[in-house]
């Protein structure tokens, strides 16, 4: 395992040595320790490695991730996979706002809340929040899934197209275009799947699907005051 530590060596160090690493590495295991928040911490992966941080991150911590699994023992600051588009990103504690924001595909695992906007205009990206999330969650999200564990706040998926989601407690409000949807089969399968991939026990049949009522995907002036 390559041990690296942030205070000691620097920021652009570490995300140098990590973004240089490809498919032929050997160096697959990464531990940062000494963390203290700071921002843009392993950004621009794109080889099949796993990064551990021991501590919290501030912002954009995994942004624009491929392939790695990165893991952080701590919270995270906004943006945290922002862009991701494979891999896995893991957070055991507390995610701020629009974490997964415009993740075109991958899993983004948060063990605890997320705030404002997570998952806004997601792409295809996964995203499993064990506790609750904050409000305008999925805004303009167009594809991927969504699932949350607790409640969401106000405005979920306020003009969102295509993405799926499913919400196991309570709703504060929907937002502009959002409709609660029948569960079918298959989006048990998608639920049971990812449940389990990110190491919940909630049973997918107590959650609700929700999903774009497709009545603002063009502009109709009978519409205007949902827009």
């Amino acid at each position: 395992m390559q041990t690296y530590d942030l205070e000691a060596d620097g920021l652009r160090g570490l995300n140098s040595s990590l973004q240089a690493q490809n498919a032929e590495t050997n160096q697959t295991r990464w531990e940062i320790v000494n963390p203290k928040g700071s921002h843009a911490i392993a950004v621009g992966l794109d080889a099949p490695i796993e990064v551990t941080v021991k501590g919290s991150t501030g912002y954009y911590c995994a942004g624009m991730n491929q392939q790695a699994t990165i893991k952080v023992e701590g919270s995270v600051g906004p943006g945290v996979a922002e862009n991701m588009m494979s891999g896995q990103v893991v957070v055991d504690g507390d995610a701020s706002q629009y974490a997964g924001a415009t993740g075109h595909g991958g899993l983004l695992v948060i063990k605890g809340n997320a705030s404002s906007r997570c998952g806004i205009s997601m792409k295809g990206i996964d995203i499993v929040v064990h506790g609750n999330i904050g409000h305008m969650s999925a805004f303009m999200a167009q594809d991927g899934n969504l699932v949350v564990c607790g409640d969401a706040g106000d405005a979920l998926g306020d003009s969102l197209y295509e993405a799926r989601l499913f919400v196991r407690g309570s709703v504060k409000s929907l937002g502009a275009d959002c409709i609660e949807k029948d569960m079918r089969p298959e989006h048990l399968d998608i639920l049971r799947d990812l449940l389990a991939r990110a190491g919940s026990d909630a049973k997918p049949e107590e959650f609700k699907r929700y999903g774009s009522a497709r009545q603002l995907y063009n502009f109709d002036v009978d519409n205007a005051a949902a827009y």
